[in-house]
C-alpha cells in the first residue's frame, strides 16, 4: 500500500512538480511522516513547507501563462522526475525503504507528466481553451496530494 502511495505522489510530480514536495513536506512537519535519521528530514524543518508552497503556488500561476514551456522539455521533465524521486523516496522511508520509494516515485513522475499532457491536451480540445483544462489539472494534484497525505500509515 505505501509504495501505491509513492506511485500516485509521483503522478502528481508528474502533474504539478512542487504541489508533491509540498504535501509531503507538511506531511513531515506535522508528524505524519517520519523522515527523521534520514537525509531527508529537512522536508520536516520548519519553513520546508512553507518555501514548498511558495513554490507551488507560482508554479500553479506561471503554467497559465502561454509563455510557460511544455512539461515534456528536459529541464521541465527532469524537475518533476526529480520531485518524483524526492517524494516517493520520502514515502518509501515508511516502507523501509527509501530507494525502492523513489524509483516508483519516478516511474509515478513519468506517468504523470506524459498522461497529464495528454488528458490536459484532450480537455483543452473539448473545451476550445486551455485555462479549464489547467484548472482541473490543478485540482486534481491538489486534490490528490492531499489524500495521499491523509493515507500514509
Amino acid at each position: 500500500m505505501v509504495y501505491f502511495l509513492a506511485l500516485l505522489i509521483g503522478i502528481v510530480a508528474g502533474l504539478r512538480a512542487m504541489t508533491a514536495p509540498a504535501g509531503i513536506a507538511f506531511a513531515a512537519h506535522y508528524g505524519l511522516l517520519n523522515l527523521s535519521g534520514t537525509f531527508l528530514a529537512f522536508l520536516g524543518y520548519r519553513w520546508t513547507p512553507w518555501i514548498f508552497l511558495v513554490l507551488a503556488l507560482g508554479e500553479l500561476i506561471t503554467d497559465q501563462l502561454p509563455t510557460t514551456p511544455s512539461r515534456e522539455v528536459p529541464v521541465q521533465f527532469g524537475t518533476r522526475i526529480l520531485m518524483g524521486a524526492l517524494t516517493g523516496g520520502a514515502i518509501g522511508v515508511a516502507a523501509g525503504s527509501l530507494w525502492v520509494g523513489a524509483i516508483v516515485g519516478i516511474i509515478g513522475a513519468i506517468i504523470g507528466t506524459l498522461g497529464g499532457a495528454a488528458a490536459r491536451g484532450k480537455l483543452a480540445a473539448a473545451f476550445g481553451k486551455d485555462r479549464p483544462a489547467a484548472l482541473i489539472e490543478d485540482a486534481v494534484a491538489i486534490g490528490g496530494a492531499i489524500l495521499i497525505v491523509l493515507a500514509l500509515p
